[in-house]
């Protein structure tokens, strides 16, 4: 009898520890359950501000106004990023440019796909939705802070948030299996400045590095 309830025991234990093993897959970032609405306010007289809402501890609505725009303009989040993605308030960052616009700025903590967004509070003007996001919070990516990056698969953009003048490098080639969702399979890393953009890829399965002086025009 003693013998068997050893055994149980061990069993018990194994299965447990295989448990554990199977759910503690690494993610990008720690999707602890957000409790708060997130908040960002810039700095203008008309007080324009964003918000991410929560439900269920998980982001919910975007939401941005500012004084005398008469309401708010809101979007389900879901709706906005045609699907599921779980942020991090440490890997957000909303830069909001006076009552013109703003840009929110995540990474997914699932996949560590980066996620850059530009939001007109002019109701006429179109939003920037921009793929390939290449953002700070992934620590291989060095990005400078008044800039936004991202690619193509064929080259590398950089915009300054505050005057929306650009910069580019090409890689020479096209990347067509690059998956944002998996970046680092082929970006390995990224510096750009306001003077230089730095990268390390892959190009027909060979690491290269590629680098060029920027001018922003």
């Amino acid at each position: 009898m003693r013998l068997l309830l050893i055994l149980v025991v061990l069993v018990a234990m194994a299965n447990s520890f295989n448990a554990c093993k199977s759910s503690g897959s690494k993610t990008f970032c720690d999707t602890v359950c957000l409790k708060d609405t997130l908040k960002y306010k810039g700095d203008h007289a008309l007080e324009p501000y964003v918000y991410i809402s929560v439900r269920n501890c998980k982001a919910d609505t975007l939401v941005w106004s500012y004084k005398g725009m008469g309401s708010n303009r809101k979007l389900g989040w879901e709706d906005l990023l045609k699907g599921p993605v779980k942020i991090n308030k440490d890997y957000v960052s909303c830069y909001i440019k006076d009552t013109s616009y703003f840009w929110l700025q995540f990474n997914d903590c699932e996949t560590g796909r980066g996620y850059q967004l530009k939001i007109p509070y002019n109701r006429t003007a179109k939003m920037a939705f921009k793929n390939g996001a290449i953002n700070s919070f992934d620590p291989k990516f060095s990005i400078a802070d008044n800039l936004i990056v991202y690619t193509d698969r064929g080259n590398i953009f950089a915009e300054d948030k505050q005057t929306g003048k650009n910069a580019m490098m090409t890689f020479g080639s096209h990347i067509k299996d690059l998956d944002y969702d998996a970046i680092h399979q082929y970006i390995d890393s990224v510096s750009v400045t306001n003077t230089k953009i730095w990268v390390r890829i892959k190009i027909d399965n060979e690491w290269k590095e590629l680098e060029k002086n920027i001018t922003f025009q």
